[in-house]
């Protein structure tokens, strides 16, 4: 078995932090930055990936998402955090300019 790349676990991250974004915001999001991204553990080839994503701070145009990963193991159904950090996505209107987001 092998590990899982790097990069794909940062995209399932990302999927998972833009669904309470976009909910929040009410409109198109893109994202802007990721921060204190930190990799505890390695994910496997077979592993079960968990990403739990909550609202931390919200701002005039921006909301900060913090991002939790966890992986149940497929040879013992251990559960292990794997990876943790912040999302910052930006509103965005039709023209690709960034928004209010409503209060």
């Amino acid at each position: 078995d092998g590990d899982m790349f790097g990069g794909w676990i940062l995209a399932m991250m990302d999927l998972a932090g833009a669904l309470p974004a976009r909910k929040r915001a009410g409109t198109r999001i893109v994202t802007v930055a990721v921060d204190n991204i930190v990799f505890h553990r390695p994910v496997f080839v077979g592993d079960c990936l968990e990403c739990y994503a909550e609202i931390e701070k919200v701002g005039r145009t921006s909301i900060t998402i913090k991002v939790e990963t966890y992986v149940e193991r497929r040879e013992n159904e251990q559960r292990e955090k794997i990876t943790e950090g912040r999302f910052v996505y930006v509103a965005i209107g039709k023209d690709r300019r960034p928004v209010p987001i409503a209060k």
